[in-house]
């Protein structure tokens, strides 16, 4: 009997929703989204998130304002989620205190916030283990093939990514408006 995942993704196929180009208007527009960023309009200040909490083994991510919990989101980690990333395409997310370093508008993600991943620790690590620690570690929003959401129920109940950590485009939606480069993020087992 098939799983219930392969099922889906074997549909998606077959209709051909793998390979949708992204939605026009709201989400996907790259040309929208880059004007908000020039515009400083990517930010409302009553909004605003002054810490990211993510908790991989509860698949959890807390929103902080003045030291208390604003929102809570679920999310999706990379398809190897036990342990901290250690070299390029382990498919881990790392483990530790990091910060947001800038926006990203994404074709392929809607939106991201950047990971400021590597370290120095980590590249350390890397360099004694002799391989590469990876990087363009995001908290980034769903595929194209998801932009209206229909998919969420699907992606939120697997790791799917290659070790960033994924949330719905509506919580990016908040996040993005919420958070500023700088803001700390941290990523605990």
């Amino acid at each position: 009997m098939l799983h219930l995942g392969a099922i889906v993704i074997i549909v998606w196929l077959l209709t051909g929703c793998a390979q949708q180009q992204p939605e026009k208007g709201k989400y996907y527009d790259i040309k929208e989204c880059q004007k908000e960023i020039a515009g400083a309009n990517d930010f409302n200040e009553k909004d605003r998130i002054d810490m990211i909490v993510v908790y991989k083994s509860k698949r959890i991510m807390h929103l902080y304002r003045n030291g208390k919990i604003v929102d809570t989101m679920p999310v999706s980690l990379g398809k190897n989620p036990i342990g901290h990333k250690v070299a390029q395409g382990d498919h881990r997310t790392p483990e530790g205190q990091y910060w947001i370093r800038r926006k990203l508008c994404s074709q392929k993600y809607y939106r991201s916030l950047c990971i400021s991943y590597p370290r120095d620790i980590d590249m350390q690590r890397a360099q004694a283990r002799g391989v590469n620690p990876g990087g363009d570690v995001t908290v980034h929003a769903q595929p194209a093939w998801n932009a209206k959401g229909s998919g969420d129920n699907y992606t939120l109940a697997h790791n799917w990514t290659e070790g960033c950590v994924a949330v719905t485009n509506e919580s990016m939606e908040r996040l993005w408006y919420a958070v500023r480069e700088g803001v700390p993020i941290i990523i605990k087992a």
